[in-house]
């Protein structure tokens, strides 16, 4: 049996993961195929006459405070939402494991540097940092993306980097090098593979953090602007009408707090399956 094959199945008698995953793939699939099915206008044209419908045949999930389609802004806004999610964490595990391989491999003044720059970084408030460089480079998805990226490296570098400390020294690396290999082979092809559980995992994880992350600074009005739905910037419109319209501010909510289970469930789901010496099925 091969490790993948057996890793599938230790990820596969993980019920919670597998839960996880379902939930993923629905939320996928609803920002991939949703967007097809809904018409896209009901998410951004006003009708005014229409504000605040409750649910119905019209519209499922209601109306917001202009007369737009809830439902509609879900879907549109899911694919901004997941796509700040997953672009974040792209740009967090790269940066992440790219100094965490380096700092690890070449130690010395290297890794004094890059560990002095990730303290830094975690002891400074992250959330009023996000604010700070929101507000100064403009709300955009690509700020967004960039910001919530590049401030949030610093686990993934410290679990490559602890990673990459203990390979090393193992004997499958110093025969290379005694071979002649140079840092570069020796870091892509021996390295860097045996580093891949670690980064999958902090990688399935930081989609969790990124969209939280995203959702907070659209509620402060400093992410996605309107009238580009995300779920964080619905959740921020809708707050005034909370107790008068209860039915525009769940929905988002409610998926944001579904999906970032999700990810975490995956994410402990891959951390089993891919350590062998573990023996939890996630019941």
């Amino acid at each position: 049996m091969s490790p993948l094959w057996a890793a599938g199945r230790r990820f596969a008698r993980h019920r919670l993961a597998v839960v996880g995953f379902g939930i993923l793939l629905a939320v996928v699939g609803m920002a991939t195929v949703g967007p097809t099915l809904v018409p896209r206008d009901l998410a951004y044209r006003p009708e005014p006459g229409r504000m605040f419908m409750p649910p119905g045949a019209a519209h499922p999930l209601g109306t917001d405070e202009v007369g737009r389609d809830v439902l509609a802004r879900l879907v549109v806004g899911a694919r901004v939402s997941l796509t700040v999610g997953v672009l974040a964490m792209v740009v967090a595990i790269t940066v992440g494991t790219t100094f965490g391989a380096a700092a690890g491999f070449y130690r010395g003044w290297v890794d004094a540097v890059l560990m002095r720059a990730s303290e830094v970084l975690l002891s400074l408030p992250r959330l009023f940092l996000l604010i700070v460089l929101a507000a100064f480079f403009g709300p955009s998805v690509p700020t967004l993306v960039l910001v919530i990226g590049g401030l949030s490296w610093m686990e993934s570098f410290r679990v490559i980097r602890a990673s990459v400390l203990a390979l090393r020294e193992r004997e499958f690396v110093q025969a290379a090098r005694a071979l002649g290999a140079t840092d570069a082979f020796l870091i892509r092809r021996h390295i860097l593979p045996n580093t891949m559980a670690a980064v999958v995992v902090g990688a399935t994880l930081g989609v969790g953090n990124a969209l939280l992350t995203e959702a907070t600074v659209s509620y402060l009005g400093l992410g996605v602007q309107p009238p580009d739905p995300s779920w964080g910037n619905m959740l921020y419109a809708a707050q005034k009408y909370l107790l008068q319209a209860p039915h525009v501010a769940i929905p988002p909510g409610l998926l944001i707090f579904v999906t970032v289970l999700g990810t975490n469930f995956v994410g402990d789901g891959l951390r089993d399956a891919l350590d062998p010496r573990v023996t939890r099925t996630g019941a």
